[in-house]
């Protein structure tokens, strides 16, 4: 199960697993986001090449607007997968 939405401050919450059977989801939900925002991955077990690619065209669309992502309480694993995949250079992120 997956599930993304916006938290009481702003911050976007992402739980469950974000794999290709959730992509059409978070690319809507993440298509609408147009500033700088902050996805908190607190409750997130799960992140797949397919949901690292949502990220990366988000973060790329944002930037040329001169925002971007701000990842938050990231767990371990999921640490892993942006370190090996050398997606911690793109994203400005926070474990948890």
């Amino acid at each position: 199960m997956f599930n993304i939405e916006f938290g009481e401050n702003g911050t976007i919450l992402l739980s469950g697993r974000l794999d290709a059977a959730q992509c059409a989801r978070a690319e809507e939900f993440l298509g609408s986001v147009d500033s700088a925002s902050t996805l908190d991955f607190a409750r997130l077990e799960y992140i797949s090449s397919a949901g690292l690619g949502i990220l990366l065209k988000t973060q790329k669309r944002l930037a040329e607007k001169g925002a971007g992502l701000k990842i938050i309480n990231v767990n371990n694993h999921i640490h892993d997968v942006f370190r090996y995949s050398g997606f911690h250079s793109i994203f400005e992120i926070e474990a948890a």
